[in-house]
């Protein structure tokens, strides 16, 4: 099992930054993917960034690419999303997300990210 828990939402302004955090805790594998998700308000949760634990081999959607970055501190096990250029439709929940070969079994609750424009 692994637990996930974010932290780092908040409400900033159009062109702001943010860095989301999770703490992983648990038996993560080397095949693990690492990801961040969002869900806007009536919207279907969309992927946003990911890495593969044991090649730190990263991949963005093409919304983000250029403004986030995904990174992990291996002695913590947390991972971080830095957000920068940030715009209005960044708003939305932001999941945390591991699982074996892109299967996101585990996800944590979530953190508001709100982009006031």
């Amino acid at each position: 099992q692994v637990q996930l828990v974010e932290s780092g939402g908040g409400l900033v302004q159009a062109g702001g930054s943010l860095r989301l955090s999770c703490a992983a805790s648990g038996q993560i594998f080397s095949n693990y993917y690492m990801g961040w998700f969002r869900q806007a308000p009536g919207k279907e949760r969309e992927f946003v960034a990911r890495f593969i634990w044991n090649d730190y081999d990263t991949y963005y959607a093409a919304s983000v690419s250029g403004r986030f970055t995904i990174s992990r501190d291996n002695a913590k096990n947390i991972v971080y999303l830095q957000m920068n250029s940030l715009k209005a439709e960044d708003t939305a929940v932001y999941y945390c997300a591991a699982g074996p070969n892109g299967r996101y079994n585990f996800w944590g609750q979530g953190t508001q990210v709100t982009v006031s424009s």
